[in-house]
């Protein structure tokens, strides 16, 4: 008797066991748990100890922290019929856990494949120049569109970067041609620039010269003095150009 009784006693214990094993959960600080009862959503659960009832309930994890998703490199044509690859990267979080479990079979893939639908169909109507210069535009209107689809599922789109865009050979080789001649062009006008800035000084010093006539002569000696100090073997002397001149004067005399 006392073996039958036992006996009992170890398969009632077995039972109250599995069915605390099947009906204790326990959620994370960042889980929330959608439970359906019989089939119907009562709500989401958590975080902490949740009770289920083993069988009639039935439980779906869902992770509320921000998930870091890569969207494969897409093959786009530009609005200029240039071809690229682009990838991106987009940053989003469950907001409503029930929505993102009734509304959607799998929200990451869902998000993934309406990351990349979308970024070819919006790079596809920009023009190469507009995508290299202005990518912080794009990375808003890109995240417009996607928060505004993924808002349905429970999702919240936080940001959309665009990584990485590999241009063809021949496109990069074109792009080093034409920013090579922008630097020439450049470095031509700053040269052009310093030229007209000498001959207003120059012109301005001339000026001043005429006026005071003393000048000329210290301008005069400090050249002789400059010429005098350079070691060489050959020293030019220059005449001032009146001195010149009364020359010319008494030739033709």
């Amino acid at each position: 008797m006392f073996e039958i009784f036992s006996g009992g006693f170890i398969f009632l214990a077995f039972i109250v066991g599995m069915f605390l094993f099947m009906s204790l959960k326990v959620l994370n600080e960042y889980e929330r748990g959608v439970v359906f009862r019989l089939g119907r959503v009562i709500g989401a659960k958590g975080p902490g100890l949740i009770i289920l009832i083993p069988i009639i309930d039935k439980m779906e994890r869902v992770d509320l922290r921000t998930v870091t998703l890569d969207v494969p490199p897409q093959d786009v044509i530009c609005k200029d019929n240039v071809t690229i690859k682009v990838n991106a990267v987009v940053y989003f979080r469950v907001v409503d856990p029930n929505r993102s479990v009734i509304e959607v079979e799998n929200y990451l893939l869902a998000t993934s494949k309406l990351a990349q639908t979308t970024l070819r169909s919006v790079l596809g109507q920009v023009e190469l120049d507009e995508l290299l210069s202005s990518r912080d535009t794009i990375n808003h209107k890109l995240q417009n569109i996607l928060a505004a689809q993924t808002e349905a599922w429970g999702v919240n789109v936080i940001n959309v970067e665009v990584k990485q865009i590999d241009l063809p050979v021949e496109m990069q080789r074109a792009m080093a041609r034409q920013a090579e001649a922008e630097r020439e062009r450049r470095a031509k006008i700053i040269a052009a620039e310093g030229e007209l800035q000498a001959s207003q000084k120059l012109a301005e010093a001339a000026i001043v010269m005429e006026k005071s006539p003393v000048t000329m002569q210290l301008r005069y000696l400090q050249t002789i003095r400059e010429m005098s100090s350079e070691k060489t073997t050959h020293t030019i002397v220059p005449l001032p150009m009146d001195l010149l001149g009364g020359l010319f004067n008494l030739t033709r005399k």
